[in-house]
């Protein structure tokens, strides 16, 4: 078991939240109070860089819908960005990935812009 760690940055589109280690029971809610600290404004982009997420749980996943909940209350979007394959697998069959935008990487995420206008 992997703790998590949550490194935050600043890109021209918003926020970006590199997720390392495990998401899960013990840890989401140390990734909600994180997203709750931030200040996303309107038309903002939110992205979660998933490149070293190592286990995901649906407590991580109930995490993830509340990083989304936040940002669209503050007017802003949010990205999936190097979701893991187990992660993305299990998005996929809950209909997430149609409800998340989903990048390859950080770096296409915030250059996409892909921000609420």
């Amino acid at each position: 078991m992997s703790p998590l760690t949550i490194i935050t940055r600043d890109a021209a589109t918003g926020p970006v939240l590199e997720i390392i280690g495990d998401l899960d029971y013990a840890t989401a809610p140390k990734l909600r109070k994180a997203v709750e600290g931030l200040s996303v404004a309107s038309g903002q982009l939110l992205v979660l860089d998933l490149a070293d997420l190592q286990f995901c749980d649906s407590s991580g996943i109930s995490a993830l819908l509340s990083a989304r909940s936040l940002a669209i209350g503050q007017g802003a979007d949010i990205a999936l960005a190097a979701v893991p394959a187990d992660t993305a697998r299990v998005l996929g069959i809950v209909g997430l990935d149609q409800v998340f935008t989903i990048h390859s990487d950080a770096t296409t995420a915030t250059d996409h812009g892909s921000a609420v206008g």
